[in-house]
């Protein structure tokens, strides 16, 4: 028997309690899988002899795969139900990210990256659909905090950000005189992501698992209408440009940093700030994905990215770094939010999976083409600081392109 959004275990539950626990969802799939990889790219590059662009096509593989399972979502949450899918896709992130421990050869490292990339897909969009629906049985209760919930759960990638950045560099100094030290550090992450899955089992278990808004075989119609590109094409266009650019960002500004001279404390006190702005942001932005129907939240978002992506470009000061990290952790997930509240304002709830699966596509393939262009462009002349040069600019023209996005009469 199917668990409807008004049930007793849903009502049992304080509403923000289960939405930081979901937020466990971000933490496992973005904050430890991807986003660790920054701080272990620069000492896996040197003990490995990488270029930039194969470092950079590490997150491009795990890109590959995150779009793989992103298109394969929408079928596995009808036949396994979201909940479960969750779960599964958590614990194999886990045991992917393990392996990246355990092989040294550059073709199995991607073979790994791709694999955790599958499962991390099938825990974003599967955790942020339940954080929409948790939004929706919030605002039966007369509660407006549906932006604010969004925000929490995608916010959580700041607590996997915080754990690596307090983690990471530990472990790497208690494995420095241990040949390949750094596969340490990925045994230490899947063992926190272990950890954040426990507790994000409880939120799944604890939360609905199908959408009510209309009765089974409507549902079913509704669902298997496809949604056309043109309904959200400006904000398609600008999410890609997003992805493209935030994760030239992600993947690289350490290593720039290092570059410029940074220490090892110095590092672990950016990724900090970075991911405590990431959860910060939850508040930050909710009235404004609240508040607007069409692509506004998306363009003025990637426009702050942009100016952030560019400040460390500008100046190697301690100072403008940190605030680098701030205002970059403080909106980067905010844009991801904003395309789910668009999903929200703009499509019934018995087709939130599908629209959030889209953009989910979308933003794998941004993610796909950054890492490896960015990773080549740094290898050339300029260095790192023309590669996130480039970045800033698809981020801005992202923020035009989203700006042309218009609300919707709701698709039915």
């Amino acid at each position: 028997m199917s668990t409807t959004l008004t049930s007793p275990s849903l009502r049992a539950q304080p509403t923000l309690r289960l939405a930081f626990a979901l937020s466990m969802g971000a933490a496992v799939s973005l904050g430890i899988t991807r986003f660790a990889y920054a701080l272990l790219l620069p000492p896996m590059r040197s003990d490995l002899g990488w270029s930039y662009a194969l470092a950079g096509g590490m997150n491009t593989a795990n890109a590959v795969g995150y779009l793989a399972g992103a298109l394969v979502t929408p079928a596995l949450m009808r036949r396994f139900g979201v909940t479960r899918l969750l779960i599964v896709g958590a614990v194999l992130a886990s045991v992917f990210m393990a392996g990246s421990g355990f092989v040294t050869d550059a073709p199995a490292l991607l073979l790994q990256r791709l694999l955790a990339g599958v499962a991390s897909a099938w825990v974003f969009v599967a955790g942020g659909l339940l954080a929409a629906r948790l939004g929706e049985a919030d605002a039966r209760t007369g509660a407006s905090r549906s932006g604010l919930l969004l925000g929490i759960y995608y916010g959580g990638t700041g607590f996997g950000i915080l754990l690596s950045a307090l983690l990471v560099p530990q472990v790497l100094r208690a494995a420095l005189d241990v040949p390949h030290g750094w596969t340490w550090a990925w045994w230490a992450l899947a063992l926190a992501s272990a950890a954040a899955t426990c507790l994000l089992t409880w939120a799944g278990r604890a939360m609905p698992d199908s959408p009510v808004s209309a009765t089974p075989s409507a549902a079913t119609a509704t669902e298997t209408a496809p949604i056309s590109l043109r309904h959200f094409g400006w904000a398609l266009a600008g999410y890609a440009l997003f992805g493209m650019g935030y994760i030239g960002y992600m993947t690289f500004v350490i290593a720039l940093l290092r570059e410029q001279g940074a220490s090892a404390g110095f590092v672990t006190l950016f990724y900090a700030l970075l991911g405590i702005a990431c959860v910060a942001s939850s508040r930050l932005w909710a009235g404004l994905l609240d508040r607007y129907r069409g692509g506004q939240p998306q363009a003025l978002l990637n426009g702050l990215l942009g100016v952030a992506t560019l400040l460390p470009v500008l100046s190697a000061s301690a100072p403008v770094a940190l605030a680098s990290g701030v205002l970059f952790g403080g909106v980067f997930l905010s844009v991801v939010a904003s395309t789910t509240a668009l999903v929200r304002h703009n499509l019934p709830p018995a087709r939130w999976a599908q629209g959030i699966s889209l953009f989910t596509i979308v933003f794998a393939l941004g993610q796909i083409v950054g890492p490896t262009v960015t990773g080549w462009i740094s290898d050339g002349p300029g260095g790192l600081a023309r590669g996130l040069v480039a970045s800033a600019i698809a981020l801005w023209l992202g923020a035009v392109l989203a700006s042309r996005q218009h609300a919707l009469k709701e698709i039915g």
